[in-house]
């Protein structure tokens, strides 16, 4: 499964209660070369690299799927090895990425599914991030900038999901992840917040 949607939707909420609710599931944590937020725990968390590191990951071919992130402010990539072991042994997988990620990881392993989490509203998704208080003035405008395009990019998701309740969020997912869905066709209809 491929989760991805603007900062400040949620994903990590989400991310975290599907690991406690999924103790099998193979959640695969991504390199970046922005620094750690409080509270982010290397390995657990995200791989916090240099950018000479990210490059010999890229050079090494050791990256599914790796981007430039705001503009170039940081790039972040997700390690091939481990998401090509659990998928082999049958496990299931779940990485987190943005809108381009999740195009390259789609491309890459056509059988996954991908998940857009969008927020109840834009005016909510701004109001998230500004109470987060991580980012500069600048930052969360750019942040916010990219939620517009990444919005306008939902219908290419196999399934989006509304973050108006967390637990609602995290019971669909776990439906798809224990009984996979028919990829070869995706019903699109509203139920309690959630697309499909």
């Amino acid at each position: 499964m491929v989760l991805a949607g603007p900062s400040g939707v949620g994903k990590s909420s989400i991310v975290d209660r599907l690991r406690t609710e999924l103790p099998d599931l193979h959640f695969s944590v991504s390199a970046t070369t922005r620094a750690p937020r409080e509270g982010e725990v290397e390995g657990i968390h995200y791989h916090f690299v240099s950018r000479e590191e990210f490059d010999r990951l890229i050079r090494s071919d050791e990256l599914l799927e790796w981007a430039e992130v705001h503009g170039g402010l940081q790039r972040s990539g997700t390690p091939r090895e481990p998401v090509e072991r659990e998928l082999a042994a049958g496990h299931p997988v779940l990485v987190e990425v943005d809108l381009q990620g999740a195009r390259s990881v789609k491309r890459a392993v056509p059988e996954s599914v991908t998940v857009f989490v969008e927020p109840p509203s834009f005016e909510e998704l701004a109001r998230r991030l500004t109470d987060r208080g991580t980012e500069t003035a600048a930052a969360r405008e750019r942040r916010l900038r990219t939620a517009v395009e990444e919005m306008a990019a939902r219908s290419e998701f196999d399934v989006v999901v509304v973050n108006d309740e967390v637990q609602a969020v995290v019971d669909r997912l776990v439906e798809l992840l224990v009984a996979p869905m028919d990829n070869t066709a995706h019903p699109r209809s509203t139920v309690s917040g959630v697309t499909e």
